[in-house]
């Protein structure tokens, strides 16, 4: 008996959950991508100050949090009464909004076991603590759920020694479209090669290998449509919720 094919919107990710109506990063966000059927999220981890990683994008919390400060120069009992509530996007709408530990995420999205998450770690974070600490640690932590888990990071060394640990599979973001990369990538072999869209030259192909393309920050579905023609598996969008009900990208994938 044939599985019917699912639809085009099965291959979005959402990044940093749903961030377009809530905080990035947090529980809320990454609850509601999933709520409206997203198989994929995308979350970012930063260490604090005695090493335990939290589900955090920046390096200084002011754009988030509205408190001055380096969340690597803080403990995790001196972050716990802050709040992601990106006040000068949302006002108090999520005033009670806290930063998750990458624990508390982890917990989430096991109410989801169909669910993968691309797990980010910030290179704010390797810069500060080392390459082999995060990586040990990042491994360690993620080692319940490497079932529906990818690390992914801009660093190729933490990936690598990532996966030397234990991480089966590891995600590689491009930071630029050039030969030296594409010859780190056939050294690495990620599971997944991420990369803006818009540094792709409009007449180069994505890159044959091993790994599966994700495509980064599309939010209009006549777009994603195109990436997807030129061989992209994964689109990843801040926007998850329109691009979800997008009618043009409800269709049957037929590339399977």
């Amino acid at each position: 008996m044939n599985t019917p094919a699912q639809p085009l919107t099965h291959r979005l990710v959402a990044h940093r959950g749903y961030s377009q109506c809530y905080p990035e990063n947090t529980l809320a966000a990454l609850q509601a991508a999933l709520a409206i059927g997203a198989r994929y999220v995308e979350f970012d981890v930063q260490f604090t100050a005695d090493g335990v990683p939290v589900v955090f994008h920046d390096d200084k919390l002011q754009r988030v949090t509205g408190v001055s400060g380096n969340i690597h120069r803080l403990t995790a009992a001196q972050l716990a009464p802050l709040r992601a509530s990106e006040a000068k996007r949302f006002g108090d709408r999520f005033a009670d909004e806290p930063i998750p530990s990458l624990a508390d995420a982890l917990r989430l999205l096991s109410q989801w076991p169909d669910a993968t998450a691309f797990v980010e770690i910030k290179q704010g974070s390797v810069a500060h603590f080392g390459a082999a600490m995060v990586a040990q640690r990042m491994a360690s932590e993620l080692a319940p759920f490497q079932h529906n888990c990818i690390l992914i990071s801009f660093n190729a060394e933490v990936l690598q020694l990532a996966r030397d640990a234990g991480m089966p599979r590891i995600g590689w973001v491009l930071s630029a479209w050039k030969g030296a990369a594409r010859q780190q990538a056939e050294w690495l072999m990620p599971d997944v090669l991420f990369c803006n869209y818009k540094k792709i030259p409009k007449k180069e192909a994505l890159w044959p290998g091993v790994w599966s393309w994700a495509l980064y920050d599309v939010v209009d579905p006549a777009q994603a449509l195109h990436w997807f023609s030129r061989g992209a598996q994964l689109i990843e969008t801040w926007d998850i919720g329109a691009m979800m009900h997008a009618p043009r990208l409800q269709v049957a994938d037929v590339s399977t």
